[in-house]
């Protein structure tokens, strides 16, 4: 098995950073991380010169990138392995619109056999189709919601599973939630207008993660003028169980809402997603999502539908890289390096219980890294020991 040696690299451990340490791989592995003092063992070699050696990041919600649209098919899924190496993500989740009944299987399948060369699929996310409310996805979001198309899913997902979102106010939504996470991938919240005793019901029925948070979350109605009623939002933000993301490009969420997330859920709760579009890493343009036309305005902002769209201006999915969702965390939310890298690596990895084997460059983890310089720019990627991406 050939040997990955990385020198002279500022290291993240423990949410701090260790300057001058050697990280050796072996097998896809990381099989040590020391000093500079001993010799330098044989096979490749790979001076970071100070650089930062991060965990590689997983994005929990991707819907495309880089003209890709996951929709689209296998073909653009695999492009789309191949492009997000180029901004650290090294492990992620394609997620899939709602289709038809029958449709949706048959699409599933077709990308479940998918061999990906670059970003490892860990699983299927399915936004959709047991969902409340559409938000930018079509009207097959709100599809039927029984357990027998839950379990026909989880089949045409293949080995590597599926995770689904759903919305806590469907009438059978904590008898879904069982059947969803009985394979041990974790049920998100999301496209919701719940109650608080509906939440608290989907979270006592196993749903552990809400994703893109406060986006697609609306307050409920007013129940005594002048009160504010308590929701979904808050009965999220109350229970240690259930973990967040956000789509963190100044305009799906404020600030605010992800600091106060930060305090109820501790440094360990809170996520980075993209919730990428097509047109993300493009210069500005229009594309097609969902069968609607969206427009990117500027690099990094989110998709909104145009003019000629369903709902002109509502956010359609955003224009986000992890990579400038890192750096956005540190900028927006005044946090240091290695809380923020914990957000895009070691947090994701805890939601899909993978705690002990990715988001950590430690003894027996999967040798997933990414070397980023002084401007937190991605300069050369890892999946399993492998370079996938080594910039120009």
């Amino acid at each position: 098995m050939s040997v990955l040696v990385i020198e002279n690299a500022r290291v993240v451990s423990a949410g701090a950073l260790k300057a001058n340490q050697r990280v050796i791989c072996e097998g896809g592995k990381v099989v040590s991380v020391e000093g500079m003092k001993a010799p330098s063992p044989s096979g490749e070699v790979v001076d970071a010169k100070g650089m930062c050696l991060a965990p590689g990041f997983i994005d929990l919600h991707i819907h495309g990138s880089g003209g890709h649209l996951i929709d689209d098919g296998p073909d653009a899924l695999a492009a789309l392995c191949r492009l997000l190496p180029r901004y650290g993500v090294t492990s992620f989740l394609p997620t899939v619109c709602p289709l038809p009944p029958g449709r949706d299987e048959a699409f599933l399948r077709q990308l479940a056999q998918v061999r990906q060369r670059g970003s490892e699929i860990l699983a299927f996310h399915l936004e959709g189709p047991f969902l409340a409310r559409t938000g930018a996805l079509n009207a097959d979001a709100l599809g039927r919601a029984d357990v027998d198309r839950v379990q026909k899913l989880i089949s045409a997902a293949g080995p590597r599973g599926a995770v689904f979102s759903v919305s806590p106010e469907l009438e059978n939504a904590p008898e879904l939630i069982r059947a969803m996470s009985a394979t041990g991938r974790p049920a998100f919240i999301t496209h919701t207008g719940a109650t608080a005793e509906q939440t608290q019901a989907a979270i006592e029925a196993g749903a552990r993660h809400a994703t893109h948070f406060y986006d697609v979350f609306p307050a409920g109605p007013e129940i005594d003028p002048g009160v504010r009623p308590c929701g979904t939002v808050e009965a999220i933000l109350a229970d240690s169980r259930v973990t967040v993301d956000f789509i963190l490009d100044g305009e799906h969420v404020n600030p605010l809402a992800v600091e106060l997330a930060r305090l109820c859920k501790g440094r360990s709760g809170v996520c980075l997603i993209t919730d990428a579009n097509v047109g993300a890493g493009l210069p500005p343009g229009r594309h097609v999502f969902a069968g609607e036309e969206i427009e990117f305005r500027y690099p990094g902002g989110p998709a909104r539908m145009t003019e000629n769209a369903r709902s002109p201006g509502a956010l359609a999915g955003s224009g986000l890289t992890m990579d400038q969702a890192l750096r956005n965390a540190m900028k927006m939310l005044k946090i240091d390096l290695g809380d923020a890298l914990a957000m895009v690596s070691e947090n994701p990895a805890r939601v899909l219980g993978l705690a002990g084997s990715k988001g950590s460059i430690s003894a027996g983890f999967d040798a997933d890294l990414v070397l980023l310089d002084e401007n937190l720019r991605v300069k050369q990627t890892w999946v399993a020991g492998r370079s996938v991406f080594t910039a120009a």
